[in-house]
């Protein structure tokens, strides 16, 4: 690299920054309203949906990306109305690297959230029915203050799995420079251009970010 750009360095992180805050924000409401109610009911076919909820764990990010692409695509039915009715697209925006953070982070703040809930006293819960408590109520009075733990370990790791995003990121939103290139496409065409300073540069840049996460989320409570 002849020349270091500072905007060209900065892009990609504060993108990804954005990115990853705002599929971080969304999916820990998405994950942990279905956490809760997954973890108070009991249903036939409960167990197939909630492989289904897991399945992003597993699958290839590249799966991930082209079931979006072909869910959010002009010929599907979403495609159809945001096309025809919004005159938008989200396919190569940064709002698709929303999406499929959202998607792959999905099951981390599942899994987090519903363990944080299953271990809240139903007793408690039920205490609090019992004098009148709306479920809303028992929600943000008992269940919530309880698993604050949980909640906060699965928003940081949301956050970070979007961040670290690259799969299902490249094939719905693929790596428009100052657009959609976040930090994990960056280091990629970086390194097959042979950028390999900028490339090392955009690497510690994520290592760091995602270290301070991972020392938070580990953090344990002060003694009292």
């Amino acid at each position: 690299m002849a020349h270091f750009d500072w905007n060209e360095f900065t892009a990609p992180i504060l993108l990804s920054l954005k990115v990853a805050l705002l599929a971080s924000i969304i999916v820990l409401v998405l994950g942990g309203f279905t956490a809760w109610r997954m973890s108070r009911r009991r249903f036939r076919g409960r167990t197939v949906l909630e492989t289904v909820f897991l399945l992003p764990l597993v699958l290839p990010p590249t799966v991930v990306g082209f079931i979006l692409l072909v869910l959010f695509g002009k010929k599907s039915g979403i495609g159809y109305v945001l096309d025809h009715v919004f005159h938008a697209s989200v396919i190569f925006t940064w709002g698709a690297a929303v999406i499929a953070s959202i998607a792959v982070a999905f099951p981390l703040v599942y899994q987090t959230m519903k363990t944080g809930f299953a271990a809240v006293s139903k007793d408690l819960e039920d205490a609090a029915r019992s004098i009148g408590a709306s479920e809303w109520q028992v929600l943000r009075y008992i269940t919530l203050p309880l698993a604050w733990r949980s909640v906060t370990t699965a928003y940081i790791l949301g956050f970070a799995r979007g961040l670290g995003e690259f799969g299902a990121t490249l094939m719905i939103a693929g790596n428009i420079p100052h657009q959609t290139q976040t930090l994990p496409t960056a280091i990629y065409i970086a390194v097959e251009s042979g950028e390999q300073t900028l490339a090392w540069c955009w690497a510690g840049a994520i290592i760091a970010i995602s270290f301070l996460l991972m020392l938070i989320a580990g953090r344990k409570p002060a003694a009292n």
